[in-house]
């Protein structure tokens, strides 16, 4: 599924791949989190994914220009997890109706793990 917005000059399709990769790259700019985590445990245990699968962590749902993401991430020990998870939440909103123009209804954040970090 695709979003296209019609201009003068012709079509601009936006596609949920692109989108789950910006919210991808907004979120681990946030302090606290360690990284995007698979949308599917294993044996109950979060897997950490890799910078070039952070989309993998995202889901997209897009009703015309209704956009609603649900994010997998894992964040450091010892952090707010509320705080983490709404500064996430504000930063991939902000980052998604800037870049794209659509409208950005919900962000949900799923915690999937927590990681000690050698920082």
């Amino acid at each position: 599924m695709s979003n296209e917005m019609e201009t003068k000059l012709g079509k601009v399709i936006i596609s949920e791949e692109l989108i789950a990769m910006l919210v991808g790259v907004s979120a681990v700019e946030c302090h606290g989190l360690v990284g995007m985590s698979s949308r599917k445990l294993k044996d109950g245990i979060a897997e950490l994914l890799g910078r070039d699968k952070l989309s993998r962590g995202v889901e997209v749902k897009l009703e015309g220009d209704q956009l609603t993401v649900d994010l997998h991430i894992i964040v450091a020990y010892g952090v707010k997890i509320p705080e983490v998870a709404a500064n996430v939440m504000d930063k991939v909103k902000a980052a998604l109706e800037k870049q794209t123009g659509l409208t950005v209804t919900q962000v949900n954040v799923h915690v999937q793990g927590v990681r000690v970090t050698d920082k």
